[in-house]
This record gives C-alpha cells, sequence and structure tokens, in this order.
C-alpha cells in the first residue's frame, strides 16, 4: 500500500520546475490531474466532456482549458478550470507537480499539473462542458486489460494509446484515447514506479528527455 504522502514525494521529483523555460511564447493550456486515494490504492477522476461542444465533444479528458489572461501561471489555469467544469475548488486541491508540456495538435502547448483531492469530493459537473464524472483505479492505465495502442499517429507523441474502461458504479463505458491516456499512463508509471505491461515511448524512470526532445522537433518544424 501506497501512502498519499509517499506518492507526492515521488511525483515532485518529477516536477518541471524551470526545465522549459526557453520554450517559445505559446498559446498555452493546462489540465488538472486529480488523485485520491480509495481502499489503499490511487485513483484518479476524469470527465466526459459535453456532446455540445466546439471541440473534443464527447471525449474523456481530465478537468482544463486554455489560459486566461487573468492566470498567473499554468496551476492557475488547471484549478480555475477544474472549479468552473467540476466545482473542484482550488482550497480542495493540494498542488503537487507540474509534468511536462505537451504540444497539442491545436497548437496549444499544454501542461499537466497533478494533484490531490480529497476521496470525499463529489462533483458538480456544469453540464454546458461536462456531461460525465467517472473515477479509474490508478493501475488501470498499466494494465494491458482494456488497452491498445496504433504506432506512428499524427500529432501524438509516441503511439497514440486507448483503452476502454467500464464504470462499474454506473455501468457505462468509456473510450480514453490519445493525449489523456498518455498522461493517464505517465502519472500511474511515475506515482506507482512500475513499467507499463504494454510499450511506451518513455523511459517510466527518467521520462523527461523523452518529452524535451519532442518538444525539440517541434521547435525546428
Amino acid at each position: 500500500m501506497q501512502t498519499k504522502e509517499e506518492t507526492a514525494a515521488v511525483l515532485k521529483s518529477f516536477d518541471i520546475g524551470d526545465k522549459f523555460s526557453d520554450l517559445p511564447v505559446l498559446p498555452r493550456a493546462s489540465v488538472l490531474i486529480p488523485l485520491f486515494v480509495r481502499d489503499g490504492g490511487l485513483h484518479t477522476l476524469m470527465t466526459l466532456r459535453s456532446a455540445e461542444l466546439r471541440t473534443s465533444a464527447g471525449e474523456v479528458c481530465f478537468p482544463g482549458g486554455k489560459k486566461d489572461p487573468e492566470d498567473r501561471d499554468d496551476v492557475d489555469t488547471a484549478l480555475r478550470e477544474a472549479e468552473e467544469e467540476i466545482g473542484l475548488t482550488a482550497d480542495g486541491v493540494e498542488v503537487v507537480c507540474r509534468l511536462f508540456p505537451v504540444m497539442h495538435k491545436s497548437g496549444l502547448l499544454v501542461t499537466p499539473v497533478v494533484g490531490f483531492i480529497e476521496e470525499s469530493f463529489r462533483p458538480r459537473p456544469n453540464p454546458a462542458e461536462v456531461s460525465a464524472v467517472f473515477t479509474v483505479p490508478l493501475d488501470f492505465f498499466l494494465s494491458e486489460k482494456g488497452h491498445s495502442a496504433a504506432h506512428g499517429a499524427a500529432g501524438t507523441p509516441g503511439s497514440l494509446h486507448s483503452f476502454h474502461f467500464v464504470d462499474t458504479d454506473s455501468e457505462s463505458q468509456y473510450h480514453i484515447w490519445g493525449l489523456t491516456a498518455m498522461w493517464a499512463i505517465l502519472v500511474a508509471a511515475l506515482a506507482l514506479g512500475k513499467k507499463p505491461e504494454f510499450d511506451v515511448a518513455f523511459d517510466y524512470k527518467n521520462p523527461l528527455t523523452f518529452f524535451q526532445q519532442i518538444l525539440q522537433r517541434f521547435n525546428k518544424l
């Protein structure tokens, strides 16, 4: 059994700090990857975007969105979006780290922010943006079960990973793929200290080099 404190300490060691401070000025966005402990195991919370949205309608995502002018940094953006989308207030999140930014196909530089929330949190989804909120055991994203991958997918670092998850509480089925799946795999591997049962492009013990190379290739385009 891994405690919240142990997990937070591990994840903090991967915080990007100022490692990407030399990137060109680009439109930015952030996502919040909320973690919590339930029955001794780590879980994460995900959303199903409304089918009425103009972009990524009906897709599974972590709470997040574009940076607003009043946001001080990537953490501010992630926390503000989480409150707008699912009613998770900033004081209900213990921010642990910022992980490696990734270029989205839309041209946004997206930074994942990892934080712990209380297991007792009950989402209040904004129906204009979110049609469902559900939780997934973190180790699900290291298992071959329900996983598939397509190689050489345009706009996605490494393979295009995909998971089919059945929520036992609602009996709903969710398709988790793309950057959302990649971030879930990354956080699961780092937090649990385990290699996925399937091939991934990054070294789960030292993923920094892979993500730096991805951004360097983008900068050369």
